[in-house]
């Protein structure tokens, strides 16, 4: 599981504390949290993971993968496009 990185403070002393305890290795370690999942479902969710995109891929004819595209263009131009407007809008 990715680990996260620890939330720093807000005033600027206790941050500057916090980054020398940190470069000279003096701050406290946060201790791990345990793996809480159940080890049947994660094993079962990577088989399904690694199977799942190429079986839909071997499922869809090559012009239903382009129409499937083509919608996901537009709408990524279509949002693009709402951008630009409202900051256009805005500059004015």
């Amino acid at each position: 599981m990715p680990t996260r990185a620890r939330k720093r403070p807000r005033d600027a002393n206790q941050l500057a504390y916090q980054i020398v305890q940190e470069a000279t290795g003096q701050a406290v370690p946060v201790p791990e949290l345990p793996d809480m999942r159940n080890p049947a479902a994660v094993a079962l969710s990577a088989l399904g993971a690694s199977k799942g995109g190429q079986a839909r891929a071997a499922a869809l004819s090559a012009k239903r993968r382009s129409e499937i595209a083509r919608k996901a263009v537009k709408v990524r131009w279509a949002a693009r496009a709402a951008r630009a407007a409202a900051t256009s809008r805005k500059k004015k």
